[in-house]
């Protein structure tokens, strides 16, 4: 059996983190590590970026987000971010990371968390959707907003 882990972004290995590409037809769906790492730079104290690891070997990448005082109170707490390699999907990666951000936010006393998609043919709107989220209705920027209770 596999150990899967999370590691904080280092400059250790922020190069391999970086290096992360989700499928060709999934990368309209969800920014570059990159992006997401420097979005975290900016908002040090919201983001709660993470390496996905395998034994030791980088698979993904997950980015919580916890602003309990934003004024969008379906960015107060949930999940960011979800890239899982190319190659490395269905194997229940995404499904770990996932279940990781809600560990942090129960940890945290939250009690809902969120996400959001954009819905398409490639979308992780399925996979939200098998994990308990719930589609509010809510539409911002052209994305649904999810949230489950946790």
């Amino acid at each position: 059996m596999t150990a899967l882990t999370l590691a904080k972004i280092t400059r250790d290995n922020v190069g391999v983190a970086c290096s992360i590409v989700v499928e060709p037809h999934q990368e309209s769906y969800v920014a570059p590590v990159a992006r997401s790492l420097a979005e975290a730079y900016t908002q040090p104290e919201a983001a709660w970026p993470r390496l996905i690891l395998d034994d030791g070997e980088p698979v993904g990448f997950v980015m919580g987000a916890f602003d309990p005082d934003c004024p969008i109170d379906y960015f107060r707490c949930g999940l960011w971010r979800l890239n899982v390699a190319a190659g490395r999907q269905g194997k229940g990666y995404g499904r770990f990371a996932v279940e990781a951000v809600f560990d942090e936010a129960r940890r945290r006393g939250s009690r809902r968390a969120t996400t959001l998609w954009v819905p398409g043919e490639h979308s992780p709107e399925a996979f939200y959707l098998r994990l308990g989220f719930r589609d509010t209705g809510t539409v911002h920027d052209g994305q649904h907003v999810g949230e489950i209770d946790l």
